[in-house]
């Protein structure tokens, strides 16, 4: 079954959202539909990415949710500080890359997430060999502060979560 039907809640997905766009519930819509529906995920099954790692650690994950919720807040205030304050203060932004220990494809997703909500900063570039990624910082005033904070707050739980 799942050779010919890769993925049948997604083929009744788009199944369902076939008729709804179309409007109506004529046969000749299912059988297009219907072969829609197959065909879509039968010809991108090789595309599909990599499977979904067993989540570990539920505390650690409602933490680290807490944890991003406080700096997203506390970023907020600082880059309306930047923004609203004194032209020089403008000119601290810049680049700088932190150096990976996380290797699983999720772990680093989420980083890439939570590093792109949080205001004032902004997911640049992975290296080819995932150990390097480079960040630009609408604050940056000290690198190290920076690579500490990312290591420790982010990169340490979803460690623990996804490897």
């Amino acid at each position: 079954m799942k050779r010919w039907l890769p993925f049948p809640l997604i083929s009744a997905f788009l199944l369902a959202m076939w008729l709804l766009l179309n409007e109506t519930v004529a046969p000749g819509h299912w059988l297009l539909g219907a072969l829609f529906a197959w065909a879509v995920p039968f010809f991108t099954r090789q595309m599909q990415p990599v499977r979904a790692q067993k989540v570990r650690r539920l505390v650690v994950m409602v933490q680290l949710f807490f944890v991003v919720l406080f700096d997203i807040c506390r970023s907020c205030l600082a880059v309306s500080m930047v923004i609203l304050g004194p032209a020089k203060r403008r000119q601290n932004s810049g680049f700088m890359t932190v150096p990976l220990d996380m290797q699983a494809p999720h772990g680093l997703a989420m980083l890439a997430c939570i590093l792109c909500c949080t205001p004032g900063t902004v997911w640049v570039e992975l290296s080819a060999d995932r150990r390097q990624l480079m960040l630009h910082i609408l604050d940056l005033h000290d690198e190290e502060w920076w690579t500490h904070t990312i290591k420790q707050r982010y990169e340490t739980p979803l460690r623990m979560i996804f490897e």
